[in-house]
């Protein structure tokens, strides 16, 4: 007999963010010790984990801000290294179907980082269905984790992790294993080509241009790759 899905709730949706928080909060306390290093006060970290809600972005702002690059480069740069999460809440409605609807997208596709979308979309191939509930649930515990660790950070002072030389090269590694670690629970056989031409062309891209480029250029090409092969198997 076949089992009943699990429900999708609020509290469940939490319980689903629980791997993402316990990554999120050290990750989070490097960036507001890095933040307050780079002459921002509690404050102000606080307003880019708030604001901006992106790891990598977030990062990528304190070296701008430290190298003196002006405001509007600052700006392009943080946007055009966040446009992949635009095609997030509508590839995660697509997937969902008519469960979906528009009406509250628009505020749980703000919870939509790499690791939420991930662990979304998991939850979704293992038979869990969609609800508004779940999604409130599995970001508001990841967005929490962020902004509280910012804070602790922050407040903690930029010496905090001056003791700890492995502890702080470890927290960089962090977030790229937890995207790594859900990547790899949701991946089929069918994806590899596609995931594979999305890497080798992030790679090349960034060893020739920059991160952002590399970014940007391999998320098209693994797009384009995953269209491709759904044209071919449609045939």
């Amino acid at each position: 007999m076949k089992s009943a899905a699990p429900p999708s709730t609020f509290l469940t949706g939490l319980a689903g963010a629980l791997p993402i928080m316990l990554g999120y909060f050290p990750i989070a306390f490097s960036f507001g010790v890095g933040a307050v290093r780079a002459g921002l006060s509690p404050t102000e970290a606080a307003g880019l984990s708030v604001i901006i809600y992106a790891g990598a972005a977030q990062f990528l702002a304190l070296a701008l801000i430290a190298g003196g690059a002006p405001v509007l480069v600052a700006a392009f740069t943080l946007i055009a290294m966040n446009l992949r999460h635009v095609l997030y809440g509508p590839a995660l409605m697509k997937r969902a179907g008519p469960a979906a609807r528009k009406r509250w997208a628009l505020f749980w596709a703000f919870g939509l980082t790499d690791e939420v979308f991930g662990a979304a979309l998991g939850a979704l191939a293992r038979g869990r269905p969609f609800s508004e509930s779940y999604m409130f649930g599995l970001g508001l515990g990841a967005y929490a984790a962020w902004v509280s660790g910012t804070l602790l950070g922050a407040y903690a002072g930029g010496g905090a992790l001056d003791g700890w030389p492995v502890l702080e090269a470890a927290l960089g590694f962090m977030l790229p294993a937890l995207f790594l670690a859900l990547l790899l629970s949701i991946m089929s056989r069918a994806q590899v080509p596609v995931i594979a031409v999305a890497v080798a062309v992030t790679v090349l891209v960034t060893l020739i241009g920059s991160g952002t480029l590399g970014i940007l250029a391999g998320m098209l090409a693994g797009a384009v790759t995953g269209m491709l092969r759904r044209s071919a198997d449609a045939q």
